[in-house]
Order: C-alpha cells, then sequence, then structure tokens
C-alpha cells in the first residue's frame, strides 16, 4: 500500500491529533478514512433518496431544438 506525505501546519496537526483520538482511531488511519470518504467512487450515502423527486418548481419542459445545421465537410 503506497504511503503519502504531506505537510500541515501545527494548528491542522493538533485538530488531526484530537479528531482521531476522538474517533479512536490512530491518525493514519483516521486520515486514511477522511480521504477515502472524500476521494470515494459513487454518490454520497442517502444522496438519491434526498434529491429523487426533490423539485419543487414549475414544470420544466425541453423547448423545440430547431433543425440540425448543415456544415461543410472537412
Amino acid at each position: 500500500m503506497p504511503q503519502l506525505h504531506l505537510y500541515v501546519s501545527d494548528e491542522v496537526a493538533d485538530k488531526i491529533k484530537d479528531r482521531s483520538q476522538a474517533a479512536g482511531l490512530s491518525v493514519s488511519r483516521y486520515l486514511s478514512e477522511v480521504v477515502a470518504r472524500e476521494i470515494g467512487s459513487g454518490w454520497p450515502e442517502g444522496f438519491i433518496e434526498q434529491v429523487a423527486g426533490g423539485w419543487q418548481g414549475e414544470l420544466l419542459e425541453r423547448p423545440a431544438q430547431g433543425e440540425i445545421e448543415q456544415r461543410e465537410t472537412l
């Protein structure tokens, strides 16, 4: 598994340590989970349930698209 190294301010490092301790995780494991959550693929958990059917404005209609433009060949 690759290792990544980064530099953060002392203030940020202290916050990371506090949050990792509160979560009962090592700093490395805590940061790994934060990165995986932020980079993860797919929609956030519960996103579809929160959004589906959520439009409450006027009915959306697609306007006429017109004719296809004829272009010269290259």
